[in-house]
């Protein structure tokens, strides 16, 4: 059984009338309540000690307690604010640990509809991301005796800034993106791979990448894969500026899970972004990766 965590706050935490597509994430539960080999779990609220472990304890303690000066608000986005951003954000956080130490203790896939969010900081957030869930679950991870090394894999189509710069000096985690090269963010950071995509790449440049990527990467020396799965690469995707189809997508997701599979590798799946026009095809895309990842937890 492929364990998911879902949140009604994952959209209704966001105003209606914030630049984003918040619907994507009840339209996918929809999608997903009652597919064979996928059970859905309410996420525990995710704790302040656990995200300072890896934030700056007073950025923390100002977006708690509502205290974030508008500039700061403003880099984030999903403006405007409403009270249940805060357990929203908490939620989201529960989730994603919780899928960690779901693959920590039986091995396998889990994951989070929400989540990857990759363009936080140690002391600000940006570009839709508050703290980063990823590094988060990193610390985690590493505090554990079964977990020496990490393999953090980022295909959302932009690239995972704050994860490379958060992470720049563990040696304990390799950070890979694949992501668009004239897209945000446009100040880029240097994770241990980067791979940039031109605009309007194909499926057969997408995947040609992707491939060159993958193969210079060995799962078998990595305890633990966190996949940062973004559906953003779409070419319907208004924020993608790639030519990627459903089914390119689906090849990605393909090649990623038929490798963590072959080494055994534990692995935490991260929605990331995606903000195709219509919405369908982005919540079509999250669907396609869920039940394919289903489909390999079936085969353990």
């Amino acid at each position: 059984m492929l364990n998911l965590y879902y949140h009604p706050l994952y959209t209704g935490g966001i105003d209606p009338e914030a630049r984003f597509p918040r619907d994507r994430y009840t339209l996918l539960a929809q999608r997903l309540a009652g597919v064979n080999g996928i059970q859905m779990h309410t996420p525990r609220l995710a704790t302040r000690e656990e995200i300072t472990t890896v934030h700056d304890a007073d950025y923390v303690d100002r977006f708690l307690n509502g205290e974030l000066s508008d500039k700061e608000a403003r880099k984030i986005g999903l403006r405007p604010w409403r009270p249940e951003i805060v357990p929203r954000t908490l939620r989201i956080m529960g989730g994603s640990l919780q899928a960690l130490d779901d693959v920590l203790s039986h091995g396998g896939l889990a994951g989070n509809m929400a989540g990857g969010t990759h363009h936080a900081f140690y002391d600000y957030g940006s570009g839709y991301c508050i703290f980063n869930d990823i590094a988060v679950c990193a610390h985690h991870a590493l505090q554990t005796p079964k977990v020496k090394r990490i393999l953090i894999l980022d295909l959302d189509v932009h690239q995972g800034d704050g994860t490379a710069a958060m992470l720049q000096s563990w040696d304990s985690c390799y950070t890979v993106s694949l992501h668009g090269g004239n897209n945000f963010p446009f100040k880029k950071q240097q994770s241990d791979l980067d791979v940039e995509l031109p605009c309007d790449a194909t499926d057969t440049e997408y995947l040609s990448a992707l491939d060159e990527l993958l193969a210079t990467l060995n799962f078998n020396d990595y305890d633990l894969l966190l996949y940062q799965a973004g559906v953003d690469p779409l070419i319907t995707d208004r924020l993608g500026r790639l030519a990627v189809t459903r089914e390119g997508l689906n090849q990605r997701n393909l090649r990623v899970f038929e490798k963590a599979h072959l080494a055994c590798l534990p692995t935490v799946i991260f929605m990331g972004g995606g903000y195709a026009e219509p919405i369908a095809d982005t919540v079509d895309a999250f669907q396609d990766l869920f039940t394919l990842a289903a489909q390999f937890q079936a085969q353990r």
